[in-house]
């Protein structure tokens, strides 16, 4: 018998200080049992820092072409395609045709850099490829104090996301490998 996900609700309310976007997301997500709670909680900051009415979690897990979280054109195109963890550098190209713009989020610590370290050579013709890694303490402090219904206010100011809860204050301070050409 196969096991079943287990479902996650966020709330979050968002003050993006850098883009000047403020609102409030309630998020349900189902992490597939092969996830762990790392991963869905850097999922859960890549929402925070990319945050749009329009951005929605996909089901990559689930569904190898898609991305973790997609930003839709109202044309249904692919404005932005962002994946969380350490794709395949295949995966990164095929989603650089398809959207205009990457976003990978590393959370791993060493292990995301020795996976940067081995792709980034097959990336660098991808001008609309940005690569910004969570520091993996702070992603793992976070994850430690997920439960099943998490209020969250996140502040996200010259590119920190500062992350409020009844755990107290994180600070999560993600380091760019890659920037936007």
């Amino acid at each position: 018998m196969a096991l079943k996900s287990t479902v996650f609700k966020f709330q979050l309310q968002i003050a993006d200080l850098d883009r000047h976007y403020y609102a409030d997301h309630a998020l349900t997500l189902a992490r597939h049992p092969s996830e762990t709670d790392v991963r869905l909680v850097a999922r859960v900051l890549a929402f925070a820092r990319q945050a749009d009415e329009r951005l929605s979690m996909a089901s990559a897990l689930c569904e190898p072409d898609e991305p973790d979280l997609c930003l839709t054109r109202l044309d249904g195109r692919i404005a932005h395609w962002i994946d969380v963890g350490q794709p395949d550098a295949r995966r990164i190209i095929k989603a650089a045709g398809r959207a205009d713009r990457v976003t990978v989020h590393p959370y791993a610590g060493s292990s995301s850099q020795l996976w940067w370290q081995g792709a980034q050579r097959e990336l660098t013709r991808l001008r609309t490829l940005e690569v910004i890694a969570f520091p993996e303490p702070e992603v793992k402090a976070l994850a430690a104090t997920v439960v099943r219904t998490t209020a969250w206010q996140i502040t996200v100011q010259d590119g920190a996301l500062a992350v409020s809860g009844e755990h107290g204050c994180v600070s999560v301070e993600p380091d760019t490998w890659r920037a936007i050409a």
